[in-house]
């Protein structure tokens, strides 16, 4: 296990205005942390070799791309074989609307978090590229109606 990274108010000061704004100016995240922003450039740019910030991104809203389905399907696999398990992972991002994908331990191997335009395609999904992969046993569909992101990292990290 990696060795976990010192981090100090600085730091902590710094993901905590990250998270509220990814796309803050470093003039702005030095106001808000009160430090020089040169400062804060130091800081975020060794918050990044250390990979504690792993990248930005974009949040968008599905439902304005006409995208109003989401769902969790739990899949388990037909055997536990390491090769099978690798093409599985590496295939399984790039089928369409995969959204996130969680290697897990307990009675499912994956979860997907899946995007669909509606109840018909997510159903394709699921029988496309799905049901009928060799390496899948079960899959159990689960649909979204509300997601929250939380913010309980910070207080992991306090």
């Amino acid at each position: 296990m990696a060795e976990k990274p010192e981090l100090d108010r600085v730091d902590r000061a710094l993901l905590q205005a990250l998270s509220t704004n990814a796309r803050a100016s470093g003039a702005a995240l030095a106001a808000e942390v009160g430090v020089a922003e040169s400062t804060v450039s130091l800081r975020l740019r060794r918050l990044q070799s250390l990979g504690t910030v792993r990248g930005y991104r974009v949040e968008v809203d599905l439902a304005s791309l006409g995208v109003s389905l989401q769902a969790l399907i739990a899949i388990r696999l037909v055997k536990h074989d390491r090769a099978e398990i690798d093409a599985f992972r590496s295939q399984v991002p790039h089928l369409p609307g995969v959204l996130s994908v969680y290697h897990m331990a307990g009675a499912e191997d994956y979860l997907l978090h899946v995007a669909a335009r509606d109840a018909e395609e997510l159903r394709e999904f699921v029988l496309a590229h799905l049901t009928g992969h060799p390496a899948v046993a079960h899959t159990e569909t689960n649909l979204i109606f509300e997601h929250a992101d939380g913010d309980g990292w910070n207080k992991l990290v306090g």
